[in-house]
């Protein structure tokens, strides 16, 4: 049985919980926060790192300055508009984006967000092995596999299932502390 396929969704699972992860507003000026902001740059969504540079020159703060001034008032309003919680500066040549303190209470509310993507996560790796598990029972009724090999298959897909939980748990943990020593 070929496992590759089995390993890709579940790889491609962790990149996903890594991703959500990284729009969590945790304190520090993170400019993955505005992967999701689109702009509308001639007739076409455009994300603001293709239109404009974006730098963090310090801990709390990302700087966005466009190549071309006549859209600064776009990418204000595209910021307002997303639901990333920060209130843009415009100076009229660069927008400052100021990421405030987090209190105690905002931070044990992310860290309950991220559990829960953890555990929405954790769920998707365990349909992908339920998926490979009914797989191998349906070669193996089909009488393309024994039942030693079946049991194999399953010992194998099981394993790939605890190495990638345990990877989650530990993508999980690093957040967590990161969320709680800001």
């Amino acid at each position: 049985m070929d496992f590759t396929n089995i390993k890709e969704k579940m790889d491609k699972t962790i990149n996903v919980y890594n991703e959500k992860l990284s729009e969590v507003r945790a304190g520090r000026a993170n400019p993955t926060i505005l992967n999701k902001v689109r702009i509308d740059y001639y007739g076409t969504p455009t994300p603001i790192n293709q239109v404009a540079g974006v730098s963090v020159p310090e801990a709390r703060l990302i700087v966005i300055q466009p190549w071309d001034m006549s859209i600064l008032k776009e990418i204000e309003k595209a910021i307002i508009a997303s639901d990333i919680g920060i209130n843009p500066n415009n100076d009229g040549k660069v927008i400052r984006l100021s990421f405030p303190e987090l209190t105690e209470e905002r931070r044990k509310e992310l860290v309950k967000d991220i559990k829960k993507m953890a555990e929405e996560a954790k769920i998707a790796i365990r349909a992908v092995r339920r998926d490979g598990i009914e797989e191998a029972k349906t070669n193996q009724k089909e009488g393309n596999m024994t039942e030693d090999e079946l049991k194999q298959a399953e010992d194998q897909i099981q394993k790939m299932t605890d190495k990638s939980v345990e990877e989650i748990d530990k993508i999980l943990e690093n957040k967590e502390k990161e969320v709680m020593s800001v």
